[in-house]
């Protein structure tokens, strides 16, 4: 799909103006889009980029090692480590348990170059309580009377992301999903979630309908992807950009506010996703010394891309807040610097942003999977009895298999042609292969997400002309 830079974003002359002005005519990064830095600079990034991914990956014994390589950093690990700094003692000279400058060099970056030195530590190594702020618990809520509830534990792909969080002191912070209006429900869900080390956010339906469906769901994840800003007549179900984006900032004070209440001297906060990009100001503005990181679980767009965004400003100052920036993700974090150093006039160094002598760092920190859940998985009867099952439909034949959420950013649509063009030019794969599609309905209550529901009915007439003309001969 292409992208429109306009974006149905009404833009004035100042606002160009301003951002022409904030660009600099120099980066640090090579291929961000911007100017060309220094020649010499620029050499020197490439050639330590291209030797960092071709070493060798490190096995598993060094991966608790100070000589760890940042790309080899899982997510659940980015902040344990001492050397993770408060905003007081985060200047240049004494960052050097985390990579940071000493004298003004920059002596371990974290985005690029071989044998960094980004310490990850295990989170098992952790002394200090881990507060993960994210929009949703990883528990299901569900009333079962005025002062009873029932838990279940999610299956999101942040909370399977986050596993290893329960082998250190951690709490976890979030909205439960359900509205609780009254004071007795809300202390009875306290109460039950402070048995999961949960402790509950609680947003009126409002708040959650501009916030989340209108704020996060219908702008910033749409345009993180790449599909850019919704038009005019799709904000009309969740009102305008204004009114939106003043739930978002309301939202994350209020995560804020709960994290307060419950915070203790020497705590890590560590702040979750595009719902929360306002967060490490809001807490910042507390609390100088706290301890706040902030990792992102989406790509984070080019700054051509960025830049249509209204608050782009406010959100890259109020992340810029935090200590310490993580992506999945070189190209991620890159992306964030560009938008920094094109759309704020600010410096970008290889270590991550600096502003006015503070530094925040900026790494990417891959993340990873369970893979002994998945080894335990396979010695289940039920599953190895499905297994049998499938082995037995599909004998004799290529499986393409999709599992994606029912979201206009999987592009199933497109797969499903792409899979029928697939057997138009390559005819002799007919009885060969089978495209096994499996759809997740999602966020229904987001105008983006729901009108893809529409789109079902074209999807089975797709798969009803692929299978009538391809069907295979036995």
């Amino acid at each position: 799909m292409t992208f429109d830079p306009a974006g149905g974003q009404r833009r004035t002359g100042g606002d160009r103006k301003r951002d022409d002005a904030a660009m600099p005519t120099t980066s640090p990064f090579p291929g961000d889009g911007g100017a060309a830095g220094s020649p010499n600079r620029i050499d020197r990034l490439l050639r330590e980029r291209r030797d960092f991914f071709a070493s060798p990956s490190p096995s598993p014994d060094a991966m608790d090692t100070d000589g760890a390589e940042p790309a080899s950093a899982s997510s659940a690990g980015a902040f344990a480590s001492d050397g993770f700094q408060s905003p007081g003692s985060a200047s240049p000279a004494n960052m050097e348990d985390t990579g940071g400058a000493s004298g003004g060099h920059a002596a371990r970056p974290p985005l690029s170059g071989h044998r960094s030195g980004f310490r990850r530590l295990g989170l098992r190594g952790m002394k200090q309580r881990l507060l993960v702020v994210a929009n949703r618990l990883p528990v299901s809520a569900n009333r079962r009377g005025e002062d009873q509830w029932s838990l279940e534990i999610s299956a999101g792909g942040l909370v399977s992301a986050l596993l290893g969080v329960k082998d250190v002191d951690a709490k976890w912070i979030g909205w439960a999903g359900v509205n609780v209006p009254d004071e007795v429900g809300q202390r009875a869900l306290t109460k039950a979630l402070a048995e999961k080390r949960c402790i509950p956010v609680f947003l009126d339906e409002e708040i959650v309908h501009q916030y989340y469906n209108g704020y996060c769901n219908n702008i910033l994840w749409p345009l993180f992807h790449y599909l850019g800003l919704p038009q005019e007549d799709r904000l009309a179900t969740t009102r305008n950009f204004e009114s939106q984006f003043d739930a978002y900032k309301r939202a994350n004070q209020m995560f804020a506010d709960v994290v307060y209440q419950h915070y203790q001297e020497g705590d890590v906060i560590w702040c979750h996703d595009y719902h929360l990009m306002f967060l490490p100001k809001c807490l910042k503005d507390h609390d100088i010394n706290m301890k706040v990181g902030w990792f992102l679980h989406t790509p984070f767009p080019s700054s051509e891309i960025y830049r249509t965004l209204p608050s782009r400003l406010e959100l890259l100052r109020s992340v810029l807040c935090a200590d310490l920036v993580g992506f999945h993700t070189y190209d991620y974090a890159r992306h964030f610097v560009s938008a920094c150093t094109r759309i704020l006039g600010l410096e970008g160094t290889p270590e991550g942003v600096e502003d006015q002598g503070r530094l925040t760092r900026v790494a990417a920190f891959p993340i990873g999977i369970d893979s002994d859940r998945f080894k335990r998985a396979l010695e289940l009867s039920a599953v190895k009895r499905h297994i049998n099952e499938l082995t037995h439909r599909f004998a004799g034949r290529k499986v393409m298999l999709g599992v994606d959420r029912l979201d206009m950013i999987k592009g199933i649509p497109q797969k499903i042609l792409a899979f029928e063009k697939f057997l138009e030019e390559n005819p002799d794969w007919n009885d060969k292969v089978v495209l096994l599609q499996i759809a997740v309905p999602t966020r229904t209550d987001v105008p983006e997400c729901k009108s893809i529901l529409f789109v079902l009915p074209l999807l089975c007439i797709y798969l009803m002309r692929i299978s009538k003309a391809y069907k295979p001969s036995a």
